[in-house]
């Protein structure tokens, strides 16, 4: 799950994204802020981050702001949330990055969490890893549909998404 943080600079970015598409002008971080929905104080920080990794600018003065300097599909969604959020990984013994030894395992090599997780974390790699700012901008049809289907409790009480 991406936590709010990540949320706000998808958000952000995704603002960012449709101004460079339309008129390539810096945005105010308090327009950023309204016409994405997000805080300003938590924005101010998070576009900072984002700054430093070189996804975007800013300019000072009254025509200042903040501006896309890489094509839409040239912003990473794993790197973004490996930057923000940190690991991806279910577990740390799986993170090819902040890979850690599991405090309470004796043999990866025949430890059947890890062998199970890293099947479903390699899909879910796979997939996290090929796309972009520009799958956010662009809503993809697998996610239309994802979004319209109707959701039911599931067995924890959480939400599922129901098939067709």
């Amino acid at each position: 799950m991406i936590t709010q943080k990540m949320k706000y600079a998808l958000k952000a970015l995704m603002v960012l994204a449709e101004e460079r598409n339309s008129a390539l002008r810096p945005l105010r971080i308090e327009d950023i802020a309204q016409r994405s929905g997000t805080p300003k104080r938590f924005l101010e920080h998070i576009l900072l981050d984002i700054r430093n990794a070189g996804y975007i600018a800013s300019t000072r003065g009254r025509s200042g702001g903040y501006l896309l300097v890489r094509e839409p599909a040239q912003v990473p969604l794993s790197e973004l949330l490996r930057m923000i959020d940190g690991p991806i990984a279910p577990l740390p013994c799986l993170s090819r990055r902040s890979y850690q030894k599991c405090d309470d395992c004796t043999d990866e090599a025949s430890c059947r969490i890890r062998k199970v997780f890293a099947e479903i974390f390699w899909s879910c790699l796979v997939l996290i890893d090929s796309l972009t700012l520009a799958d956010l901008v662009g809503v993809p049809a697998a996610a239309e549909q994802i979004l319209a289907a109707p959701t039911r409790p599931g067995p924890s009480g959480a939400d599922s998404a129901t098939g067709p």
